[in-house]
């Protein structure tokens, strides 16, 4: 297992390499500065949208933009938020989240042309029911001739949607905070138990199909976060007097990288701690990655821009509001420097320092609720891929191998399977970002068109 991890994570360096961060970064800059900064300029447009002032019922599609966007948030508000933060911080210290932020705001961009081409191209599957996704917006909106960049797409995502990472975290907040603290010995036997237990849950859900899927996940992501976002206040109040410090500390550390304890890329410790940051980043929100274009391209809309400017909330909600709560609530408590702790375990200790007694349960809470809801979400992208590369009867197959693999994540380590899931996180961005910065003067063809109608009605 130990050359399993080795390999995987060298693999993972390796394709996080400088063309990635140049296609992800570059790209996303590319996309903000050619819409001359449209996510920021559209902001209340979009809030005004996703409150389903423009909804209309018989659009084509099979869920609202509510639902669609809450569950794409429910596969990137989940772990990556908490754990991924956590690995980030004990990794590259304070300066990581700036470079989590950038990811962020670069991302809005990229969210809003990735999830309108979503809706601009979106192709029929075997079955003749109406899909979305990188898959098809590359088929539908490039021609066949780029077909490979699809299946290359699909083949990736078969294995950056599985659970593994999310289920793992879970798995050990559960023996960290609940088993061991109480007294019960914690092995594979507890490990194994609490797959099982997470695979009975996930079936019932995901073998519904998308509407049980986006039903569960739009009641359970606002609560999610509103939970969340209480617990860590408190933590943050009980600290308010390193709050300053630690902010501002965010951006010095960002650029001095004096708490970077990783291998030096793309020249020095700073190179290293901005890959760094921008791969816990693209982890939390996924932008570029491809993942959400299929969750918005099953929306009930007719108008892609509508779409892209929803999803285009996706990386603010996720990485500049949650994910900043975590890094705060891990720095004001000082157990970033105190703790041998890695991933979610550490930010459960800030919450026990802060909140002696509950705080670690009421974190549990929300760990489990995130990342129970992330494994619905990453189901239904996997079946997507499946079924664009072997025909829509077939998709249901994907699931067994979804739940079996919810057992694997539970009773491996924490490093194989971030490694893991960050090797085709990247794989994904590739075919999404170079078919998305193709396309991009399409997108805004048709931006220019909708909200020079905005303006006339």
């Amino acid at each position: 297992m130990q050359k399993i991890d080795s390999f995987i994570a060298e693999i993972a360096s390796f394709v996080w390499g400088l063309p990635l961060l140049v296609l992800l970064i570059g790209g996303g800059t590319f996309l903000l500065i050619y819409s001359r900064f449209l996510p920021f300029r559209y902001l209340g447009h979009a809030l005004n949208v996703l409150r389903g002032k423009y909804d209309d019922p018989n659009d084509p599609g099979e869920i609202s933009h509510f639902q669609a966007l809450t569950t794409a948030l429910s596969a990137t508000v989940g772990m990556g938020n908490i754990a991924g933060v956590a690995v980030a911080i004990a990794v590259g210290g304070p300066g990581a989240v700036f470079w989590m932020w950038i990811s962020a705001l670069v991302g809005m961009a990229t969210k809003f042309f990735t999830c309108s081409l979503a809706i601009m191209y979106r192709g029929k599957d075997s079955a003749g029911e109406i899909q979305g996704g990188p898959m098809y917006f590359i088929t539908e909106g490039l021609g066949k001739a780029w077909k490979p960049l699809a299946v290359f797409f699909s083949i990736a995502g078969l294995v950056g949607a599985l659970p593994v990472f999310n289920v793992n975290q879970l798995t050990q907040a559960i023996n960290d905070i609940l088993l061991a603290p109480n007294g019960v010995e914690t092995g594979f036997t507890t490990d194994l138990i609490i797959g099982l237990s997470l695979a009975a849950i996930t079936s019932v859900v995901i073998l519904g199909g998308l509407n049980r899927i986006s039903q569960t996940a739009s009641k359970l992501v606002p609560s999610m976060v509103v939970l969340y976002f209480l617990a860590v206040m408190v933590v943050l109040f009980v600290n308010a007097s390193e709050v300053p410090h630690y902010f501002g500390l965010i951006f010095t550390d960002a650029f001095a990288a004096k708490n970077y304890t990783g291998n030096p890329m793309l020249g020095g410790v700073v190179g290293g701690l901005i890959i760094l940051g921008i791969r816990r980043g693209a982890f939390s929100n996924e932008a570029g990655v491809g993942t959400a274009p299929m969750a918005h391209g099953a929306a009930k809309t007719a108008e892609p821009i509508r779409e892209g400017l929803v999803a285009m909330l996706g990386p603010f909600i996720d990485t500049i509001i949650v994910c900043t709560l975590t890094a705060l609530t891990i720095l004001v408590t000082g157990v970033w420097k105190t703790s041998d702790s890695n991933g979610v375990t550490l930010t459960a200790t800030a919450f026990a320092d802060s909140i002696p007694g509950i705080g670690p349960y009421v974190l549990l809470i929300c760990i489990a609720v995130f990342s129970i809801s992330s494994l619905f979400s990453y189901s239904y992208y996997g079946t997507k891929c499946l079924s664009f590369l072997f025909g829509a009867k077939n998709k249901h197959i994907y699931n067994y191998f979804y739940i079996a693999s919810i057992l694997i994540g539970a009773t491996t380590s924490l490093s194989l399977m971030i490694n893991l899931i960050d090797t085709f996180f990247a794989l994904m961005a590739i075919p999404t970002m170079i078919a998305t910065i193709w396309m991009a003067p399409r997108v805004m063809k048709r931006a220019k068109a909708y909200f020079k109608n905005l303006e006339t009605t």
